[in-house]
């Protein structure tokens, strides 16, 4: 079945690396509009998704914003809708590692900047989507958590399980929240998703080499993976869809 996103807008942020980049261009290619929501050194990445997407013939823009300041999302999202002529899909994939710290050495600075970047980020942004896709047909939300909260994370990344696992709560009310308007919001909770700067950074490679052995697919999940659940959280498909949380890990936890 194909599934067809024409005449829907959608805003992903994150959008111009790795999963983020991936799920904007496969919402793009199934037909929707989409605002592109980069920060600083990803800049180039969003430009050239949204060059893609305006060769298929998509409205695309780039948008530069630090969402982890409330009134920079607000303002970020209003310029989206703007660009777009409104919001049906928003995917809050923003999100990031840091670094890695165990409890005992970890700062207030970090803790708070690990929540503010995965949690807050979606908050913000969700907020301020609200009386946009309140007035969608087929308003939908996407967050992006990680097997890090299921199952704590690996070494020093307590913060990170903590913060994705805070996603879980929020998709979970905001889903209670938004039902009356028929807005789904749920969350998808990727494992080990290879060739993607988060594990070149913070993972070392044997490491990633043990993580792959243990995967009962035997495998690395790859962006397309974890995009193309994305597109089916957006789609009419996953009308009767919410407030869940959809592990895309291979076989390597199961709940």
């Amino acid at each position: 079945m194909q599934i067809d996103l024409t005449g829907r807008r959608a805003l992903v942020t994150g959008g111009g690396a790795g999963i983020g980049a991936a799920i904007a261009r496969t919402l793009g290619a199934a037909g929707a509009d989409v605002a592109v929501l980069y920060y600083a050194d990803s800049k180039d990445g969003a430009l050239e998704v949204v060059s893609e997407l305006t060769a298929l013939g998509r409205t695309a823009v780039a948008l530069d914003a630090d969402l982890m300041d409330s009134e920079a999302a607000t303002a970020v999202v209003t310029e989206a809708a703007q660009a777009l002529g409104g919001l049906d899909i928003v995917v809050n994939n923003a999100g990031h590692m840091v670094g890695r710290a165990t409890i005992a050495e970890m700062t207030d600075e970090h803790w708070a900047r690990v929540m503010d970047v995965n949690a807050s980020t979606g908050f913000y942004v969700s907020r301020a989507a609200i009386p946009y896709l309140a007035k969608s047909p087929a308003g939908r939300v996407v967050f992006m958590s990680s097997l890090a909260a299921e199952n704590g994370g690996g070494a020093g990344s307590v913060a990170y399980a903590a913060a994705k696992a805070a996603v879980v709560g929020l998709v979970r009310g905001l889903a209670k929240e938004l039902a009356g308007d028929g807005v789904t919001v749920n969350a998808m909770a990727p494992g080990f998703i290879g060739a993607t700067s988060f594990h070149n950074t913070f993972t070392a490679p044997e490491v990633q080499e043990a993580i792959i052995a243990g995967i009962p697919l035997k495998r690395a999940g790859t962006v397309d993976d974890v995009a193309n659940v994305a597109l089916f959280l957006a789609s009419d498909l996953a009308s009767y869809v919410t407030g869940q949380v959809i592990d895309i890990n291979g076989g390597l936890n199961f709940r």
